[in-house]
């Protein structure tokens, strides 16, 4: 199935779960009638899935379709810590399997944590049209999994001068950053680096810039501790007022309802 095939799907999602193990976590082997997309963010596990081992850490995305056996247990010595989604389609059916490995290493970007983060927010408030907002947001997470997947495929290599300027960008991000200061970098004319920029990762480099500093943003405020102004500045934004409508308009709250 194709993304063109796939953006007509709508997700069931009826079990989601912070899942912090305890050291002797597991996951009793059965077949499963959902599917089981996992996101690890800390510790270690040993997934087997049809009798395949497969070792899990932070970082990694499990993907388990429905109609598989799977059984799992974590490491006494590093607990996992995941973000774990059972689901399937309306109407029920829908495809077999997404595009997807069963482990995808080292893929949990900053946006897809921010994504989970906002999900989470959304799934456990259950205000007043929480499942289609639920339901969209798990979409944007599918989404980013298949273009990830996408990209890293045979079809598909990313240039190398963008992966530079993504790994800039993500130590960087806090500093005046720009495309003609990013073009400078690589070697490569700034309208040329911005169409390259563009097909390799979907965003503008502006686009791109903001959407790291705003999940770091977030990140910031939810531990407590800073003020919107001093996140604000932390992230990159001299501007308070810009910093608060960019950060609206990316995650749909106001960063004043993310401080605890």
């Amino acid at each position: 199935m194709d993304l063109e095939q796939m953006q007509y799907l709508v997700p069931d999602i009826y079990y989601y779960v912070d899942r912090r193990c305890f050291p002797d976590w597991e996951i009793i082997k059965q077949t499963i009638d959902f599917h089981d997309l996992t996101f690890v963010v800390e510790g270690k596990s040993n997934y087997y899935v049809n009798g395949v081992q497969y070792a899990v850490e932070a970082g990694d995305v499990i993907y388990i379709p429905k109609g598989n056996v799977r059984e799992a247990h974590t490491f006494k010595e590093s607990p996992m810590h995941s973000y774990a989604f059972n689901f399937d389609w309306l109407p029920h059916g829908g495809p077999d399997a997404l595009p997807l490995r069963i482990v995808t290493k080292n893929v949990i970007s900053n946006e897809i944590f921010g994504r989970i983060h906002q999900f989470t927010q959304v799934w456990m408030g259950k205000e007043p049209g929480y499942v289609m907002q639920s339901r969209a947001l798990f979409m944007l997470i599918i989404h980013r999994l298949l273009m990830i997947s996408y990209r890293n495929g045979v079809h598909h290599q990313a240039d190398q001068r963008v992966n530079k300027v993504l790994e800039y960008v993500t130590r960087h991000y806090p500093e005046e950053l720009d495309l003609t200061g990013m073009a400078d970098i690589v070697n490569l004319h700034p309208v040329y680096l911005g169409k390259l920029f563009k097909k390799n990762t979907g965003y503008s480099f502006k686009e791109y810039l903001n959407l790291i500093r705003i999940n770091h943003a977030e990140m910031l405020l939810s531990t407590g501790g800073f003020s919107v102004t001093q996140v604000a500045d932390r992230c990159g934004f001299r501007d308070i007022s810009y910093f608060s409508n960019v950060f609206k308009s990316i995650k749909g709250y106001s960063p004043s309802t993310v401080i605890k």
